[in-house]
Order: C-alpha cells, then structure tokens, then sequence
C-alpha cells in the first residue's frame, strides 16, 4: 500500500508516478528512450523529449563521496556520468544516474532544474518522492515550508483505488490541526542508529481500548547509540514498535482477543498478531487504539480499522517489530495515517494532524 503521487516532470512536462515518501530523501524517476511502437507505452520519462533535462557530470561534488547529510554512494560510471546505487530499509536496491530536472505545474509555475536520480532499472514503474529533511529531498530543493497529505482509507472494491489529497504549500483546513514540535538532532547527538532527517516526533505512549499500556515514554524515544526514535513515516505501510513496546501490545491483545489469534502465524516475517475471524468482531474485542503524543496530541485509530486485510481472509494488527526489519526505530507507518491530515511545517519544525474523511476529496 503505496502513496502515489503524480506530478509533471520535464519540459514540456511528462506526468510521472512518484511515491510519496517522507524517509528518504532522494527523488528518482524511471528514466528510458522509449522503444518506437512498444505495447503498452511505458509509463516512464524520455529525457531526450525534456528541454530542460541534464545530466550531473562525474566532477560535481555531489558526486564526491561522505558529502555532509546525503550519503548516497556514487561513482563515476564509464560514460562519465554520476552513478549511484542505494538500498532502502525493506532491501530494494534503486540505482541510475543523478540528474537535474524541473518540475512544471503550469506555465508560471515551476521549480529550478533539482537534483534527482534516473533510473535505468528497477524493476518498478514508479519512482520516489523524496520528502524528509536532508538538503537534497523534493521539499528542501524546491523550498517548499511545508507539505500534506490525507491517505483514504483502504477500498475493499477490487481495481478500485481509492484517492486522497496531497497539498504542497498551505493548506486551506489547516485551522484545525493540533501539532508538535518535532525532535531535531546536532551533530554532537548524531550516532549510529539514529536518522536525523527524519520526521522524529516525541511519542509517549499507546492505548488500546480503555487501557493505557506500560511502556515507558524513554521506549519512544532515541537512546544514546540512537535506537529507539519514533518517526513518521509515509513510505512504510505499518508501523513498527521496537521490542520493548511490540511485546506490550501483543500482550494486551493477547488479553482481549487472544482466543482468536491464529496460532503459529506470522505475516511477512514482522507480525504475529493476526486472525482469521470476522475483522468487525475482532475490532470489537480490542477497540480503538490511540498513539498518544505530548500536549495531548493524538492519533486515534477507530476499531473498524485496527485490523489491516492481509489476504486470504486473514487480518493483522497493522504492527510489525521493527527488529525483524532491521531498524532500531520506531516507525509510523501509512495504515496509521488514514483518515488523518498530516502536514510536515518545516518553517516551524512540526508536524499536524487534523481529522478527516480523506475518501472524499
């Protein structure tokens, strides 16, 4: 379950699919010459078709490694082009060549020439929206205070995909949002586990139901080597606890609805609270389950969807452990976020949510 976001790249602008992702920070396209008469026509971008496109020469110093805060390994490949290959947390690898381009929403609007990536291949037709706080993301390139987003809720009809809203710049329902300040990091605090541009925001705890669960707010936030931060997170489907707090969850719902659980059952390696009943009796049982930020800041989700359909009649808590990904970190992810405005106001440093029917544009 990916955020899409399609948005016209190029002179004159080709429209390319991009997910929306608020944990990385390069933006990439699927960059091909497209073969004459190829069926079906290919959804990805034709530099030699854009007047504004240029490739990135070998000696620009975004193509000198250990560059502050944009650590994306590159080389120069054998046409002298700036070559990068990056991995992202779930182990997809996206590589191609760093390029500059524009982005042209109309005739008076577009964005100078920014650095993004070209992908020759891989294996998707989609590309990135880079959108977290380094120097090189979509929003710092193209000054952008501040960004949003409303994610509807999932459609149960098949090939029907539901659609939601995505604000660059103000947006008009924003008077109702509540915020919080996000927890930013100087160099002196940086170490090992921790991501520094990412949206960490300061969590304090979860409920589930009317029980308010006994995890300590220091689970929520980043120790000394960094593990421990809680981040929201647009390009990763669940949310993701670290031990400590996953095991108190799994503990409440194993009170609640235990009876229900499919036993020896895990769902993609990360989550082992799931069921095979009704998902509406099921939601009953366990109730709405609130994540739960400082001044009173929260984010509820309602009992009807606390269960994510993972197929074959089987529904999962939308939680995963974040070790079995291989993150020290706590992650909100986008099954978290439906329903909800989110809006990322990096002029101030905070993030809002406000409630919404985000179905319904």
């Amino acid at each position: 379950m990916a955020l899409i976001v399609s948005l016209p790249i190029g002179t004159p602008p080709q429209t390319q699919q991009m997910v929306l992702d608020t944990g990385s920070q390069l933006s990439w396209i699927q960059c091909h010459k497209k073969a004459p008469r190829k069926l079906p026509p290919t959804t990805s971008f034709d530099p030699s078709l854009s007047s504004s496109f240029s490739v990135l020469p070998c000696n620009h110093p975004l193509c000198k490694p250990r560059i502050p805060d944009f650590t994306l390994p590159t080389t120069c490949d054998q046409n002298r082009l700036c070559h990068y290959s990056y991995f992202y947390a779930d182990g997809t690898l996206a590589e191609g060549s760093l390029v500059r381009e524009k982005f042209t929403f109309s005739n008076t609007q577009s964005t100078p020439p920014l650095i993004l990536g070209c992908a020759e291949d891989s294996g998707d037709d989609k590309g990135i929206l880079g959108m977290n706080l380094g120097r090189r993301s979509f929003a710092s390139q193209a000054k952008i205070s501040k960004f949003s987003y409303c994610v509807p809720t999932r459609g149960n009809r098949a090939g029907l995909s539901p659609t939601g809203l995505f604000y660059l710049g103000d947006n008009p329902n924003s008077g109702g949002f509540h915020y919080i300040n996000l927890l930013t990091f100087t160099p002196s605090q940086r170490s090992p586990n921790l991501d520094p541009l990412a949206y960490t925001v300061p969590m304090q705890g979860i409920r589930i139901g009317n029980t308010r669960l006994n995890i300590p707010a220091s689970v929520f936030r980043p120790d000394p080597s960094g593990s421990g931060q809680t981040m929201v997170d647009s390009g990763s489907e669940f949310t993701y606890l670290v031990d400590e707090a996953y095991n108190k969850v799994r503990e409440e719902i194993v009170r609640v609805a235990g009876t229900k659980l499919k036993k020896n059952y895990v769902y993609g390696g990360v989550s082992d609270m799931c069921f095979d009943g009704n998902p509406v009796e099921i939601g009953r049982l366990i109730g709405n389950m609130v994540f739960e930020f400082e001044k009173g800041v929260e984010i509820v989700v309602d009992r009807e969807r606390v269960l994510a359909n993972v197929g074959n009649g089987v529904h999962c808590v939308g939680i995963g452990r974040s070790e079995m990904l291989g993150a020290a970190s706590n992650i909100i992810g986008n099954f978290h976020q439906q329903n909800l405005w989110v809006e990322f106001d990096l002029a101030n440093r905070r993030v809002g949510f406000g409630k919404a029917d985000c179905s319904r544009s």
